[in-house]
Protein backbone atom coordinates (compact mmCIF):
# COMPACT_ATOMS: atom_id res chain seq x y z
CA UNK A 1 0.00 0.00 0.00
CA UNK A 2 1.38 3.65 -0.81
CA UNK A 3 -0.50 6.47 0.18
CA UNK A 4 -4.37 6.74 0.49
CA UNK A 5 -4.82 7.60 -3.16
CA UNK A 6 -3.14 4.78 -4.92
CA UNK A 7 -3.33 1.47 -3.16
CA UNK A 8 -2.17 -2.08 -3.63
CA UNK A 9 -3.87 -4.80 -1.54
CA UNK A 10 -3.43 -8.72 -1.53
CA UNK A 11 -5.42 -10.55 -3.47
CA UNK A 12 -9.45 -9.09 -3.86
CA UNK A 13 -10.54 -6.12 -2.66
CA UNK A 14 -12.71 -4.99 0.11
CA UNK A 15 -14.59 -2.26 -1.79
CA UNK A 16 -17.09 -1.28 0.46
CA UNK A 17 -14.10 -0.06 3.05
CA UNK A 18 -11.82 1.36 -0.01
CA UNK A 19 -14.62 3.19 -0.74
CA UNK A 20 -16.19 4.83 2.15
CA UNK A 21 -13.02 6.05 2.90
CA UNK A 22 -11.91 7.76 -0.31
CA UNK A 23 -15.78 9.38 0.44
CA UNK A 24 -15.13 10.41 3.84
CA UNK A 25 -11.60 11.94 2.63
CA UNK A 26 -12.47 13.58 0.36
CA UNK A 27 -16.75 14.33 1.28
CA UNK A 28 -16.34 18.03 2.37
CA UNK A 29 -14.19 19.56 0.21
CA UNK A 30 -16.79 21.13 -1.54
CA UNK A 31 -17.09 18.95 -4.95
CA UNK A 32 -19.79 18.62 -6.66
CA UNK A 33 -18.86 15.08 -7.94
CA UNK A 34 -17.62 11.67 -6.66
CA UNK A 35 -17.23 9.19 -9.06
CA UNK A 36 -15.77 5.26 -8.72
CA UNK A 37 -15.43 2.74 -11.34
CA UNK A 38 -15.45 -0.91 -10.23
CA UNK A 39 -13.87 -3.56 -11.93
CA UNK A 40 -15.63 -7.33 -11.22
CA UNK A 41 -13.53 -10.50 -12.48
CA UNK A 42 -16.34 -12.12 -14.89
CA UNK A 43 -16.49 -16.13 -14.55
CA UNK A 44 -15.75 -17.26 -18.13
CA UNK A 45 -13.58 -18.98 -20.69
CA UNK A 46 -13.31 -21.81 -17.80
CA UNK A 47 -11.30 -19.51 -15.35
CA UNK A 48 -11.99 -19.47 -11.54
CA UNK A 49 -10.31 -16.07 -11.49
CA UNK A 50 -7.45 -13.65 -12.41
CA UNK A 51 -4.24 -13.05 -10.37
CA UNK A 52 -1.89 -9.99 -11.40
CA UNK A 53 1.50 -8.81 -10.61
CA UNK A 54 2.32 -5.17 -10.88
CA UNK A 55 5.47 -3.10 -11.53
CA UNK A 56 5.50 -0.81 -8.81
CA UNK A 57 7.86 1.81 -10.05
CA UNK A 58 6.10 2.54 -13.63
CA UNK A 59 3.23 2.11 -11.43
CA UNK A 60 3.90 5.04 -9.08
CA UNK A 61 5.09 7.12 -12.25
CA UNK A 62 1.93 6.73 -14.33
CA UNK A 63 -0.13 7.42 -11.85
CA UNK A 64 1.76 10.75 -10.39
CA UNK A 65 0.57 11.86 -14.00
CA UNK A 66 -2.54 10.95 -13.94
CA UNK A 67 -2.70 13.13 -10.95
CA UNK A 68 -1.56 16.10 -12.40
CA UNK A 69 -3.66 15.85 -15.46
CA UNK A 70 -6.55 15.83 -12.47
CA UNK A 71 -5.30 18.73 -10.64
CA UNK A 72 -5.06 21.03 -14.22
CA UNK A 73 -8.81 20.19 -14.42
CA UNK A 74 -9.18 21.13 -10.18
CA UNK A 75 -10.06 17.18 -9.83
CA UNK A 76 -8.14 14.64 -7.97
CA UNK A 77 -8.19 10.68 -9.03
CA UNK A 78 -7.24 7.65 -6.90
CA UNK A 79 -7.19 3.97 -7.19
CA UNK A 80 -6.49 0.74 -5.18
CA UNK A 81 -5.89 -2.11 -7.54
CA UNK A 82 -5.02 -5.81 -6.16
CA UNK A 83 -1.65 -8.30 -6.47
CA UNK A 84 -2.05 -11.41 -6.29
CA UNK A 85 -5.38 -14.13 -6.99
CA UNK A 86 -8.94 -12.72 -7.31
CA UNK A 87 -11.66 -15.11 -8.08
CA UNK A 88 -14.77 -14.70 -10.07
CA UNK A 89 -17.66 -12.38 -9.02
CA UNK A 90 -15.18 -10.35 -6.61
CA UNK A 91 -12.92 -7.21 -7.35
CA UNK A 92 -9.23 -6.31 -8.28
CA UNK A 93 -9.75 -2.40 -9.25
CA UNK A 94 -11.39 0.57 -8.07
CA UNK A 95 -10.76 4.02 -9.69
CA UNK A 96 -12.23 7.20 -8.66
CA UNK A 97 -12.50 10.58 -9.45
CA UNK A 98 -13.75 13.77 -7.06
CA UNK A 99 -14.22 17.29 -8.62
CA UNK A 100 -15.99 20.44 -8.58
CA UNK A 101 -17.91 19.73 -11.33
CA UNK A 102 -19.96 16.64 -12.58
CA UNK A 103 -19.21 16.76 -16.40
CA UNK A 104 -15.29 17.02 -15.78
CA UNK A 105 -15.41 13.99 -13.51
CA UNK A 106 -17.56 11.98 -16.02
CA UNK A 107 -14.72 12.35 -18.78
CA UNK A 108 -12.00 12.17 -16.34
CA UNK A 109 -13.00 8.50 -15.03
CA UNK A 110 -13.21 7.56 -19.18
CA UNK A 111 -10.02 8.76 -19.79
CA UNK A 112 -8.33 7.28 -16.58
CA UNK A 113 -10.13 3.81 -16.67
CA UNK A 114 -9.47 3.32 -20.26
CA UNK A 115 -5.52 4.81 -19.75
CA UNK A 116 -5.21 2.84 -17.09
CA UNK A 117 -6.62 -0.16 -18.85
CA UNK A 118 -3.77 0.70 -21.89
CA UNK A 119 -0.86 1.72 -20.02
CA UNK A 120 -0.87 0.89 -16.47
CA UNK A 121 1.78 -2.10 -15.93
CA UNK A 122 -0.31 -4.69 -14.42
CA UNK A 123 -0.05 -7.67 -16.09
CA UNK A 124 -3.00 -10.59 -15.38
CA UNK A 125 -2.78 -14.27 -15.50
CA UNK A 126 -6.37 -16.34 -15.64
CA UNK A 127 -6.58 -18.96 -12.90
CA UNK A 128 -7.77 -22.19 -14.76
CA UNK A 129 -7.29 -25.45 -13.47
CA UNK A 130 -5.24 -24.72 -10.59
CA UNK A 131 -2.76 -23.33 -12.85
CA UNK A 132 -1.88 -19.22 -13.15
CA UNK A 133 -1.53 -18.66 -17.27
CA UNK A 134 -0.06 -15.63 -18.72
CA UNK A 135 -3.89 -14.04 -20.28
CA UNK A 136 -2.11 -12.77 -23.24
CA UNK A 137 -4.87 -12.71 -25.99
CA UNK A 138 -6.26 -9.76 -23.72
CA UNK A 139 -3.10 -8.15 -22.98
CA UNK A 140 -1.54 -5.48 -24.80
CA UNK A 141 1.73 -3.40 -24.83
CA UNK A 142 2.26 -0.75 -22.79
CA UNK A 143 3.09 2.42 -25.06
CA UNK A 144 6.69 2.84 -25.09
CA UNK A 145 7.43 -0.18 -23.95
CA UNK A 146 10.86 -1.85 -24.67
CA UNK A 147 12.59 2.10 -25.93
CA UNK A 148 14.96 3.30 -23.39
CA UNK A 149 14.68 6.64 -22.67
Amino acid sequence: MYSEDLQLHKDDLEIEKIHNAWYEKYKDLNYGAFITFVGIIRDEGGISGLSFDVYEPILKKWFASWQEKAKQKGAIVFMAHSVGDVLNHKSSYIAGVCSPQRRVALELIDEYVEDFKKNAPIWKYDLLNGDRVYAKDRSQKIDGAGILA
